[in-house]
């Protein structure tokens, strides 16, 4: 093994903050990662390294491979697991925390200040009965889907690159390990809240609060009213717009507990996630989830549950139970107008028109009976704003019951003020992926890259960073999925 654990610290140029750092011991535990032996890279994001102020030639660096693999310290980082709590498929959890991940601190960048955590990092004081390591398999899929919906213009934390090594690690199978480098401005959940509200720590909860406030939601300090409860209807308003993008591209998340919430409706925690292929509203994406909690027509409502879950978290700080209700009715009318807005916006709906929501619902409603493809329904329909219907009809059984929709719609386009086909389904395109991470794809990238092959890896990353875009060489990763794709189960065990 080479470990370089007695290596001097790295300097990479950045200043840190670590501002959670400066909480106090409440909200962590010092831990520092256990190195991973004989580490190599798996992928890297050379944008999101410029974007870190990161040189050029940083991927030749070994010291920078060691140094996030978990063998060698950066200097001026200060790493922590942060402790929180959750509720766990709608039960209460108790104590959960960073049981595989390792916070390395903050720093400024060109971006602003980012958080940089290690995940698959080693043990911590909150692995319980993990291992505290990712597999290779997961890391990939974590990767990939982080930038995905990052070029998709979703709120996301974002992956850095992956490192990887020939430990192994055992799961349903020995695989290898792997670590992610994740970047978001926090990494701060849901749970974070409702640990300390559960266990009777108000103060604790309060400067908590208080950071978040002070860092991201300034704003809730401004005006009259409980600053505390608005920034519950500020999340609340995030949480909603973040849903209603996975809503319109067919994203299931998978797993919807409140410690895999980010209090600033960024996407994060990605597990056992999926872009559907055939449209289902009851689509289970997760192979855990029995009951189908998590299932993508549930996810407006589970995230709502959740605000509620942060609400009660909340209620120490504020007057009385209704402020806290009042901060959380705005999430349903804000959900589905947001919801509306951008199915419309996939339609070439340029202003929003009574019996839009009932034109959308038809089309889904025809997309559900057929098991229509739903990210290849939306891309042929782009073609199709002129009146050119065959190639978005030859996706549909019912012909005419599609006939008759189609002529509604085209009605719609057309009484829209200086209506040009043209323009529209230009605009339709740039919100209408024609590549998106369909688990055969990231299936075919993970068995090469099992086989010391990372090429795939590095073509999905390219193409998925321009999802809306025609080019040549990836008309195989904007067709239909192949029927093993069906056969893929992803689980919550890595």
């Amino acid at each position: 093994m080479n470990l370089a654990v007695d290596s001097p610290a790295l300097d990479l140029g950045w200043t840190w903050r670590n501002r959670f750092a400066d909480l106090g011991p409440a909200f962590f535990t010092p831990t520092s990662p256990t190195p991973l032996p004989e580490p190599h890279w798996v992928a890297t994001h050379p944008g999101l390294a410029r974007e870190l102020g990161l040189p050029p030639d940083a991927w030749a660096s070994k010291d920078l491979l060691e140094a996030l693999s978990g063998n060698r310290t950066l200097a001026g980082s200060r790493p922590l697991a942060s402790v929180y709590s959750g509720h766990q498929f709608g039960v209460w959890a108790g104590q959960l925390g960073d049981g595989r991940a390792i916070l390395l601190g903050e720093v400024d960048t060109p971006a602003g200040p980012m958080e940089l955590q290690l995940k698959g990092a080693g043990l911590t004081r909150y692995s319980r009965m993990g291992d505290g390591r990712a597999v290779l398999r997961s890391s990939i899929r974590e990767f990939l889907c982080s930038e995905a919906m990052h070029a998709l213009g979703i709120p996301t934390t974002r992956a850095l690159c992956v490192t990887g090594s020939p430990q192994p690690v055992i799961r349903e199978t020995v695989e290898t390990a792997a670590v992610v480098t994740r970047v978001a401005p926090s990494f701060i959940r849901f749970g974070h809240f409702e640990h300390f509200a559960a266990n009777g720590q108000t103060e604790q909860l309060r400067q908590l609060t208080d950071f978040v406030i002070d860092a991201f939601y300034p704003d809730c300090r401004e005006g009259v009213g409980n600053p505390y409860a608005r920034l519950l209807e500020a999340v609340s308003a995030r949480t909603a717009e973040m849903v209603a993008q996975w809503q319109a591209v067919g994203f299931c998340h998978g797993v919807m507990n409140t410690d895999n919430m980010s209090i600033l409706g960024l996407t994060i925690d990605y597990g056992p996630f999926q872009f559907m292929d055939a449209f289902n509203p009851a689509h289970i994406c997760n192979h855990s989830d029995n009951g189908g909690r998590y299932a993508y027509h549930r996810q407006p409502n589970v995230a709502y549950w959740n605000l509620f879950c942060l609400g009660q978290a909340l209620l120490p700080l504020m007057d009385d139970q209704q402020q806290a209700l009042d901060a959380l009715e705005p999430y349903k009318t804000l959900f589905p107008a947001a919801l509306t807005r951008r199915m419309g916006a996939k339609l070439g709906l340029a202003e929003p028109q009574p019996g839009d929501a009932e034109l959308v619902d038809g089309l889904m409603q025809l997309m559900a009976k057929d098991g229509v493809d739903f990210t290849i329904a939306f891309r042929r329909l782009c073609d199709a704003a002129g009146g050119e219907r065959e190639s978005a009809r030859d996706l549909f059984l019912q012909r005419e019951a599609f006939d008759a929709w189609f002529d509604r719609w085209q009605a719609r386009l057309q009484a829209q003020t200086g209506f040009d086909p043209v323009e529209t389904s230009a605009a339709m395109r740039r919100v209408n992926p024609r590549i998106v991470l369909r688990n055969h794809l990231g299936q075919i990238a993970i068995e090469r890259a099992q086989q010391g092959d990372f090429s795939e890896v590095d073509r999905l990353l390219k193409a998925l960073a321009a999802p809306f875009d025609e080019r040549a060489g990836e008309d195989d990763l904007a067709a239909f999925p192949p029927d093993w794709a069906q056969q893929i189960e992803i689980s919550c065990s890595s």
